[in-house]
């Protein structure tokens, strides 16, 4: 089974009332999407390990122990989020994993000052999984198309200029 990192609760994330005080003792559950059936997540990268249902947050609002909530690839969530009292906070509800940080794949190249257009073994499933680089330098999503797994650039990149491709 493969995890992907939760966007609702991920790493280190933290938790507050709606009117700012941090969620100490707040409630994560876990259901399939557009269900009140419980759904496991995992405490980490392994999915060996379940999460109770609900996540009791600990005194700083967050995720206690690993920090982390692992979701299964194959399935969509619903979270709802409560306080120590069981009143609604919020509810997220068809969501799923990100990614998976094993997943993810680093592609070098070098920029001639010419060719703008870079094709990868494989390719990202959306422009959103992926984050360039030019000489260390972050690329705005705008300065580059994606498609399948052909990247274009709107410039060439400088002549002997280093490309990492990061994406999953």
């Amino acid at each position: 089974m493969t995890v992907l990192l939760s966007p609702v609760a991920g790493a280190a994330a933290q938790f507050f009332t709606n009117t700012g005080s941090v969620l100490t003792g707040g409630k994560l559950y876990a259901y399939y999407a557009g269900t009140t059936t419980p759904a496991p997540t995992y405490t980490s990268v392994a999915g060996s390990t379940y999460h109770p249902n609900p996540i009791v947050l600990n005194a700083a609002g967050r995720v206690p122990n690993s920090g982390e909530v692992w979701l299964d690839n194959n399935v969509q969530y619903k979270f709802v989020l409560k306080d120590s009292a069981e009143v609604l906070i919020a509810t997220y509800d068809n969501i799923s994993g990100a990614f998976n940080p094993a997943n993810i794949q680093i592609v070098n190249g070098t920029g001639n000052g010419v060719l703008r257009v870079y094709s990868m073994p494989t390719g990202p499933a959306s422009i959103y999984q992926t984050n360039i680089y030019i000489n260390g330098v972050y690329q705005n999503k705008n300065t580059y198309t994606l498609a399948g797994s052909t990247f274009t650039f709107s410039e060439a990149p400088p002549l002997n200029s280093v490309i990492e491709f990061n994406y999953y």
